[in-house]
């Protein structure tokens, strides 16, 4: 099995943060929120491993600024 990598693995993240707001950008609410949803599956179906998923689900489910490693 393998683990959740949390460190920045992107070469330019500031530019995957920007790809991420242009998808978006001019889509009303819902169309948004298809977007998010097949992107999420598509990206779940990258990762192919059903443990590393949950833990990525566990992690996105704490409040902001709560590290992975707190009980």
């Amino acid at each position: 099995m393998a683990a959740l990598v949390t460190e920045n693995r992107l070469a330019d993240p500031d530019s995957a943060y920007r790809a991420l707001i242009d998808a978006h950008r001019g889509l009303p609410d819902e169309d948004s929120a298809v977007l998010n949803t097949r992107l999420v599956l598509i990206l779940a179906n990258h990762i192919g491993d059903i443990e590393v998923l949950k833990e990525a689900i566990a992690l996105a489910e704490r409040p902001a600024g709560v590290p992975a490693n707190a009980s």
